[in-house]
C-alpha cells in the first residue's frame, strides 16, 4: 500500500513517524482533492509504525480499530504523524495527525486515535 501511494518515511524515533505522500490523480476524488481512503491509510500507517517503534523485534502490530475525524479537504502533499499514546502488552493506543502541504502551507486535515494489537512472528 505505502508503495503504490509513493509513501516515504520522513522520521523514525521510538514512539513517532512521520510518512509523507504525494496527492497522485489516480487517488483523487471527484472534486480533485485527496480521497478520504488516502488520508486514512497514512494515518493508520504512521500510527502503526509509531506502536512498531516500540515494540520487540519479533512483534508485528495489526490495527484493531481505529478512527478518522477529516478536518479539511486536501491536496498537494500529505504528511501523516504518528505518535504511541499508551504501549501496553496487549493494546498499543496510538494518535496519527494528517497534513496537507501546498505552496508553503500547511493544512491540518485529519486526526486519527485507535488500537493496534501486537503479534506475535
Amino acid at each position: 500500500m505505502m508503495a503504490s501511494l509513493g509513501a516515504e518515511i520522513v522520521t523514525l524515533e521510538p514512539g513517532r513517524v512521520a510518512l509523507s505522500a504525494p496527492v497522485q490523480d489516480g487517488f483523487k476524488q471527484q472534486q480533485g482533492f485527496a480521497h478520504a481512503g488516502v488520508t486514512f491509510a497514512l494515518g493508520d500507517s504512521a500510527a502503526g509504525y509509531a506502536a512498531l517503534s516500540v515494540m520487540p523485534l519479533e512483534v508485528e502490530v495489526m490495527t484493531a480499530e481505529i478512527k478518522i475525524n477529516l478536518l479539511a479537504p486536501a491536496t498537494g502533499r500529505l504528511i501523516a504523524e504518528g505518535r504511541v499514546l499508551k504501549a501496553g502488552r496487549r493494546l498499543v493506543v496510538v494518535a496519527a495527525d494528517v497534513f496537507a502541504e501546498l505552496d508553503g502551507t500547511r493544512t491540518h486535515i485529519a486526526a486519527l486515535q485507535g488500537t493496534m494489537v501486537p503479534v506475535n512472528l
